[in-house]
């Protein structure tokens, strides 16, 4: 990649966006944010009762990692974000047009089998079935990529490094 990008690793809950953000970011050689930290109390409070955040409750949070990529412009950096709906990233883009999305796929067994392993979370897996109603996958015009949670941190991270790569250079 020529100038660094900021890449958002998104995905519902439980794809591995804590695990593969930081060693993509090391991959690229980029700082890296955790999407999580920038909730506010009320969101953390809210989806650790079990109940799922609504649009304006994602609003601030967006912003807040809009303006953390805007700021990494032109620097690269990768952020974790669900950025499950268009209209999130969306926002996303309007905050930080060069952002280029990861998407995190796989299918809900194995995602729910890692929910259930993981410790200190405050996402539950009872939310699993709203993140994936509420999923829209990349549409063809967004600059993205979706890559196969199947397999271990080191094997994804380097299939979406690839693919970054890839995406990136110009075609013929």
């Amino acid at each position: 990649m020529n100038t660094p990008q900021v890449v958002v690793v998104m995905g519902v809950a439980g794809t591995g966006k804590t695990t593969i953000g930081p060693l993509l970011a090391a991959r690229l050689g980029v700082p890296y944010a955790e999407g999580d930290d920038f909730h506010p109390q009320s969101n953390i409070a809210k989806m650790s009762a079990g109940t799922p955040l609504t649009d304006d409750d994602r609003w601030p949070w967006l912003d807040a990692i809009g303006d953390w990529a805007q700021g990494r412009a032109g620097l690269g950096g990768v952020v974790s974000c669900s950025a499950l709906k268009r209209s999130y990233r969306d926002r996303l883009r309007a905050a930080a047009p060069g952002v280029v999305f990861v998407h995190l796929t796989g299918d809900r067994a194995l995602i729910e089998d890692r929910m259930s392993h993981r410790q200190g979370h405050f996402m539950p897996t009872a939310l699993l079935d709203s993140q994936f109603a509420t999923l829209q996958p990349l549409e063809p015009d967004e600059a993205g990529i979706a890559v196969n949670v199947t397999g271990r941190p080191e094997e994804i991270t380097e299939r979406a490094a690839a693919a970054l790569t890839s995406l990136s250079e110009p075609t013929p």
